[in-house]
């Protein structure tokens, strides 16, 4: 790059890096401080998040920070006359202009990175200190109230000491199928698998008793079970997913729906041939149609975040396209105003066009491969206007 590429370029690099920063930091706290809200997380699990959630934040700081960083770096340069000195000399305003547009460039394709690879890695491990945390509490509260009980999925356990992973003389009530099963054993010990999040316990020398059948049977060897970690496992959302394992989805869940459909017209030509009409009956068929309906809402919230990730990739690209002239244009060092003047565009169309397609076409109302850039078509239209007053003034 030339000497006057170079100077604008560092200009926004370095202001870049200073705003991004900053603003990380601070949505970086909120966000740790609302994960901890609402998880019940200590302080050291907070530290241990904290590397996590900076990732989440940057694809949405980043297309505002480069946004308010042209204003800034252009809007000086347009105060001080330097486009004017420039044009005067011969040299075409793209120029000038080259710089912002090779940074975004470089953001477009690291906030792709980020939320391709770097947030459903982050996701991922919030999740496992997450369930560390909650197996960590676990033990807490059982060694120091002796019992636990969880209502909603009838268990119960009671111990007299806890040490490490191990429980000392516990006892275990469970209520399956409208029976009781309690089981008494001398040690049992812990193991808490994060990955599928549950906890295996192993028993040692137990006993089980069933009241309502007035029966005892006795174990002299160990045997594990496995409980939950968590009343709900929660589902893998697509934005913790890759680009591929999306795909891989839409695969699975294609195959899925033509399984069913395959089903569903099975027995409706069985029916017809046997002559069996009452299974043509519409209660007959609502299993069906719920599952149906749970696997086309999965596939479309799937093809939305596939095709959104690339639209709001390029938003950095088209911040860059609409505030670096329009900051020339006004001219003025007032790097604030012209921010909020150029903002309010992105903050009036952009944003509302953009979540108004994203639930459009996860209701399945448009098509996401058009949908999610008609946001950006907008933007970019606006963007081109300004670069073609300043190109052509």
């Amino acid at each position: 790059m030339r000497l006057l590429q170079r100077y604008i370029f560092f200009e926004l690099l370095r202001l870049f890096v200073f705003i991004v920063s900053v603003l990380t930091l601070l949505l970086v706290f909120v966000g740790v401080f609302r994960e901890a809200t609402e998880r019940g997380l200590g302080p050291a699990q907070i530290f241990q998040v904290l590397p996590y959630v900076a990732p989440s934040m940057l694809p949405f700081t980043i297309p505002a920070t480069l946004l308010l960083t042209v204003c800034v770096v252009y809007g000086r340069v347009a105060g001080d006359q330097e486009v004017v000195a420039t044009k005067a000399a011969g040299i075409n305003v793209m120029v000038i202009l080259n710089p912002a547009l090779l940074l975004a460039a470089i953001l477009t394709m690291l906030s792709f990175t980020l939320t391709n690879h770097v947030i459903p890695w982050a996701s991922r491990n919030i999740e496992s200190v997450i369930a560390e945390a909650g197996g960590r509490i676990f033990l807490d509260v059982l060694k120091s109230q002796h019992q636990i009980t969880d209502p909603e999925r009838g268990v119960s356990i009671t111990v007299d000491d806890v040490v490490g992973t191990k429980l000392i003389n516990p006892v275990f009530r469970k209520a399956m199928k409208n029976e009781v099963y309690i089981v008494q054993c001398q040690e049992a010990s812990l193991d808490f698998d994060l990955t599928n999040q549950e906890v295996l316990v192993v028993f040692q020398k137990a006993k089980v008793q069933i009241p309502s059948r007035a029966e005892t049977q006795f174990w002299t060897e160990s045997f594990a079970h496995r409980f939950p970690l968590q009343k709900k496992k929660t589902k893998l959302q697509p934005r913790a997913m890759s680009i591929a394992e999306i795909k891989d989805q839409l695969i699975k869940q294609e195959g899925e729906l033509e399984q069913l459909e395959f089903e569903r017209d099975w027995v409706a030509a069985t029916s017809i041939i046997l002559g069996d009409f009452d299974r043509l009956s519409p209660d007959r068929f609502a299993p069906h149609r719920k599952a149906v309906k749970r696997q086309t809402n999965m596939q479309r919230k799937m093809k939305t975040e596939f095709h959104s990730r690339f639209a709001m990739a390029g938003s950095c690209f088209l911040f860059v396209l609409l505030g670096a002239p329009f900051a020339i244009l006004q001219a003025k060092q007032q790097f604030l105003t012209n921010f909020i003047m150029c903002f309010i565009p992105i903050l009036l169309i952009y944003y509302p066009v953009m979540f108004l397609m994203i639930n459009l076409s996860k209701s399945g109302s448009v098509e996401p491969w058009w949908a999610m850039w008609i946001a950006n078509i907008l933007i970019a239209a606006i963007g081109c206007r300004y670069l073609y007053k300043v190109i052509q003034y």
